[in-house]
């Protein structure tokens, strides 16, 4: 049974970083890519980022480019989102998910979701 378990949300001002981590279980961690989605209240869900199975590929959705990072340790089963300069429309529900690859993933097509980690940005 696949587990993806977020740590790390939590309330930040403004200007701010945290960093999100993503533990996998029940499944062979370095064979997915991993991503990462948010959903704030009353919109939908959107794709934040995704790292490739090697971590040597990346992307992410423009409205966090260059503030967000996404990493991964395999030998930890974890990835890891850092988000920098952090704004109030970041408040949101992060998702972590793993999918076959990160194009699959930044289309919605995903194997498996966490439970989310809610991240709330005061102004």
């Amino acid at each position: 049974q696949v587990q993806l378990v977020e740590s790390g949300g939590g309330l930040v001002q403004a200007g701010g970083s945290l960093r999100l981590s993503c533990a996998a279980s029940g499944l062979i961690f370095s064979s997915y890519a991993m991503g990462w989605f948010r959903q704030a209240p009353g919109k939908e869900r959107e794709f934040v980022g995704a790292i490739s199975w090697g971590g040597g590929s990346t992307n992410y959705a423009d409205s966090v480019k260059g503030r967000f990072t996404i990493a991964r340790d395999n030998a930890k089963n974890t990835v890891y989102l850092q988000m920098n300069s952090l704004k109030p429309e970041d408040t949101a529900l992060y998702y972590c998910a793993a999918g076959l690859n990160t194009f699959a993933i930044a289309h919605n097509r995903v194997n498996s979701w966490g439970q989310g980690t809610q991240v709330t940005v005061s102004s």
